[in-house]
């Protein structure tokens, strides 16, 4: 799977789940897992989706594996953050850890983006499909 439909479906599934939990708050009236809810719509909604649209727009690193792996470390990690956050302001302080691996497993997944984003460009390897005028 190419590595930006991997983070458009799974930032379309975080998004529905963080817009599911912000209907419940809404409906109960009670907003205290509101930092979960932000975490996961700007993480799993937000800059996962950015992330696929880079990657849909750079072909070749679309279809690396290193890229794929980038943005499955992205949803591991925002999912074990999201899981500790809710459990923090749910009353379990003994998940604040959970909170801490997943912080730690998304920002190495985002300076593994940025040394994608910033290494310089190489040169394609496969061959050129397209026509070149006889001479």
């Amino acid at each position: 799977m190419k590595a930006s439909t991997l983070a458009f479906r799974s930032a379309v599934c975080l998004g529905l789940t963080g817009m599911t939990g912000g209907i419940v708050m809404a409906a109960s009236h009670n907003h205290t897992l509101a930092p979960a809810h932000a975490h996961l719509n700007l993480l799993g909604w937000a800059s996962l989706f950015l992330i696929g649209l880079f990657y849909r727009g750079n072909a070749a690193l679309d279809a690396s594996r290193i890229a794929t792996a980038q943005v499955g470390a992205w949803v591991l990690g925002t999912i074990v953050l999201i899981a500790g956050v809710t459990g923090i302001y749910a009353g379990y302080p003994q998940l604040e850890p959970a909170a801490g691996i997943g912080s730690i497993i998304v920002v190495g997944a985002m300076l593994l983006f940025a040394y994608l984003v910033f290494r310089p460009e190489r040169a394609s390897i496969a061959p050129s499909l397209g026509m070149a005028p006889a001479e």
